[in-house]
């Protein structure tokens, strides 16, 4: 005979560990797929960005396009060191909201969550329109469809991302992969050749190209900087959803944001450099990416390879959004600036109210848009140049208050990055203000005092109960259960039986109307409730109006006036039906009777349930 020896607290062997939740949670690979969509995809859209300024300055403009993404880059190595250590420092996540709320102050704190909270809804609507887009340039037929189509995308990135993070990363694995993968073949096949070998996908297209402009101003490389900065939104993700990682959860997130920007510098100095190279010059209808491709491997199957990765990745892209923002919102919930709703976890450590009231307001802007990109693409970017800006100046705080080796080199670093990224959001802001972008500037103070509005209601709320002090102890009150009825069932029966063991006195109570087909039910009522003899009154309450829950909630109110310390319980009897579609056969009496007595009293309410099988 054997003995099983346990240590205290050891599980048996045969039974699973307790479920920590870390399964449910990312590694730095699977939250590389899950949080860099945003920042993998813009290069299909940020080297265009740039060429697009700089083609007013004719072929001499085009020639700064690697200088300028090298600043861009440049500026992109600023920011990937800042957020590793927004990583570490504030590893609950919350990017610029959390760092703004430790060093600058609520106000600032709140107008960076409302940035990100922008800048992530648009990022959804622009992501899932750019790859619609995509969708209709290869099939013209599809093009009357795209706001359903958009929709569709959205319902399913939604669908997914309600079943948790990791089975999100998991999902868009596969098409991150294929994407960059094809992206560095693209890069290094074009680096082999000394000209395109294929120009057929701009064939006949008109050039964007000025002709006779041979002057470069630094106005001109300002905004060429800020649009190809577009390319920087989504770097912030990793550091705004630190929770969402796997033990140690600030280490696989500070990978996680080195891989991204490793990546996304190598796509953009090599896309830049294959500009250069093949001379490309921008065309109407067609994308740069889609001209390198053709000058790089050809027009075949390579070419549509990249072209339908692009397409998938950049309508995945808004997932992005959907691991960052829910992280957000949680962190302002649970700081009293949203519902505390948002706080709240479903299985698979999903914040499901974030993601559906994403999917909400994302929806929205679809069919305000009709699923058009360029009615969106004025107000993207905005936002996350806001937070990106305060990020760097709360982290040159940081840096002063911190005692740690090398803090002067990091503080400037980080004053560095804020210069670059104020100008860019000025530049931004600047030049796409009459295209649209005077919406972010007004929505951003509008937020930020609906922020203010749900704390100060909190707050009141946090007043009246009492938080924080310790309360006074309890005591027993004399307790007075009434229960309103209008015929004899057993459904009487078992609310009476219930509110005898609630309370020490039982009233039942039944509302009477003047006309003469009700006084005869009452009279029956009456006869009926004598002969029963339930040792519980019955108690009139006239009304001359057809109404329910008022002449209750009168009687409720006289009692607790004239009783002050007696409890008050209202029992409401209810059936319950076996099948789903059989409440609506229910006449609902007893959430009319709740209301009223709820909005007039501050009776307990109890609803008793009596389930019919």
């Amino acid at each position: 005979m054997s003995v099983l020896t346990l240590q205290p607290g050891a599980a048996p062997a045969d039974e699973e560990p307790p479920d920590t939740g870390e399964r449910h949670r990312l590694t730095a690979v699977t939250g590389l797929a899950a949080l860099s969509l945003d920042a993998m995809a813009s290069v299909a859209y940020g080297p265009e960005a740039i060429v697009l300024v700089l083609a007013a300055a004719g072929a001499h403009g085009l020639g700064f396009t690697l200088p300028v993404t090298l600043a861009i880059a440049g500026l992109l190595a600023v920011l990937v060191a800042s957020y590793r250590q927004v990583i570490a420092a504030f590893p609950d996540g919350g990017g610029s909201y959390a760092v703004a709320r430790t060093h600058l102050g609520v106000r600032t704190s709140l107008v960076a969550a409302a940035s990100l909270i922008l800048d992530y809804v648009l990022n959804v609507a622009v992501a899932v329109t750019a790859g619609v887009a995509a969708l209709t340039s290869a099939f013209p037929g599809l093009y009357d469809d795209r706001l359903w189509l958009c929709l569709a995308v959205l319902v399913l990135i939604t669908g997914v991302n309600l079943r948790g993070i990791v089975e999100s990363a998991k999902a868009f694995i596969v098409p991150t992969v294929v994407f960059v993968g094809s992206i560095f073949v693209l890069i290094v096949v074009g680096l082999f050749r000394s000209h395109p070998v294929s120009t057929v996908t701009a064939a006949g297209h008109a050039s964007v190209v000025a002709d006779n402009a041979t002057t470069v101003g630094t106005l001109l490389l300002l905004k060429a900087f800020a649009s190809g900065c577009s390319a920087l939104t989504g770097v912030e993700a990793i550091a705004n959803a630190v929770p969402s990682f796997r033990v140690p959860r600030a280490r696989r997130a500070q990978r996680a944001e080195v891989a991204l920007g490793a990546v996304l510098g190598l796509m953009l100095i090599g896309l830049s450099v294959l500009i250069g190279r093949f001379h490309l010059q921008p065309v109407e209808g067609v994308t740069v990416l889609a001209q390198l491709a053709d000058a790089s491997l050809g027009h075949n199957w390579a070419f549509y390879v990249i072209q339908f990765a692009t397409m998938i990745l950049l309508a995945l892209s808004a997932n992005t959004s959907f691991g960052g923002l829910p992280v957000l919102l949680k962190l302002l919930a649970r700081d009293n600036y949203l519902p505390h709703v948002f706080a709240l976890k479903a299985d698979r450590q999903v914040h499901r109210h974030g993601v559906l009231a994403l999917a909400l307001v994302s929806a929205a802007l679809l069919v305000f848009s009709g699923g058009d990109t360029n009615t969106l693409v004025p107000l993207f970017a905005i936002g996350v140049f806001v937070g990106f800006t305060i990020a760097q100046v709360g982290m040159v705080r940081h840096w002063r208050l911190e005692r740690g080796k090398g803090r002067l080199g990091k503080a400037l670093l980080n004053g560095f990055g804020a210069v670059l990224t104020g100008v860019a959001t000025v530049v931004v802001t600047a030049s796409k203000f009459t295209e649209g972008a005077w919406l972010i500037v007004v929505a951003l103070p509008l937020l930020v005092a609906a922020f203010g509005a749900v704390h100060r209601a909190y707050g009141r709320i946090g007043e009246r109960l009492g938080l924080g002090r310790i309360p006074e102890a309890p005591h027993r009150d004399r307790s007075l259960v009434i229960v309103p009825v209008s015929t004899l069932s057993r459904l009487t029966s078992e609310a009476l039986t219930a509110a005898a063991s609630l309370g020490d006195e039982v009233r039942a109570v039944t509302v009477c109307y003047p006309d003469p087909e009700d006084r005869t039910q009452l009279h029956a009522l009456e006869r009926a409730w004598a002969e029963w003899d339930p040792g519980v009154p019955l108690v009139r309450l006239s009304c001359e109006r057809r109404s329910l829950g008022r002449p209750i909630a009168a009687y409720v109110r006289e009692v607790a006036a004239g009783e002050p310390a007696t409890r008050v319980t209202l029992l409401i009897p209810e059936t319950e039906p076996e099948r789903l579609w059989q409440r609506l056969l229910q006449n609902q009496r007893g959430a009319v009777v709740a209301h009223a007595v709820r909005r007039e009293t501050d009776a307990v309410i109890c609803r008793l349930r009596f389930r019919v099988l």
